[in-house]
């Protein structure tokens, strides 16, 4: 499988001018949905992780310090220009979602949307999620996902040689990808394409 830090640094960079006019009306009425479902507070500190070009700044509460950061330097450019035009104050920054530059219990909530079906480890990327994360803090997730009952048969992982070279995991499980990392889920809720997309809310176990 052709899915390095690398090569999604390189290719994000090239989606960057494209992907308002895929990823934003295509996801809007999820994002608000996995959003609606945290519990949220005035002066949280929240951070946003594979921000991208900032679609989700539309559906979060301005009463919270937020911080946003991207892989792709071309994704954070854009994603503070949207934080400005919306007269957003967004701290914004270049970093690997497996390598948080935070320090421990740091955000109320971790918003991870679009991006643990495409980082190369994800149970990496949680484990960092957590580490920066209060020990009563939020974890929202919206993405796309195998069920969780049974496993990709032979014909989806033949395909996902493909899809995750270019776009998306499609074999990744929310449940035991969660669990693993030391989640209890609170909300699971589809979201599109059947049960394809899913929002999720979690806390610390």
């Amino acid at each position: 499988m052709f899915n390095t830090t690398a090569w999604n640094r390189r290719r994000y960079s090239l989606y960057a001018p494209i992907y308002d006019a895929v990823a934003r009306r295509a996801f809007r009425r999820a994002r608000r949905i996995a959003l609606s479902q945290v519990h949220w507070q005035r002066g949280m500190r929240v951070l946003v992780v594979g921000a991208g070009t900032g679609l989700d700044l539309y559906f979060l509460p301005r009463d919270v310090e937020l911080h946003a950061s991207d892989l792709a330097p071309a994704m954070v450019r854009r994603l503070a220009r949207r934080a400005e035009s919306l007269d957003m104050d967004v701290q914004t920054r270049v970093l690997d979602a497996e390598r948080l530059e935070y320090p421990d219990d740091h955000f109320d909530v971790v918003v991870m949307h679009l991006i643990l079906a495409v980082m190369p480890d994800p149970q990496r990327g949680l484990d960092e999620a957590r580490r920066v994360m209060r020990p009563d803090g939020q974890l929202c997730v919206l993405d796309k996902f195998q069920a969780d009952d049974r496993p990709a048969g032979v014909g989806r992982r033949a395909l996902n040689a493909l899809t995750s070279t270019i776009a998306t995991d499609i074999t990744r499980q929310a449940r035991p990808l969660l669990e693993a990392g030391g989640f209890v889920i609170e909300q699971d809720t589809p979201v599109m394409m059947g049960s394809l997309v899913r929002a999720l809310l979690a806390r610390p176990a």
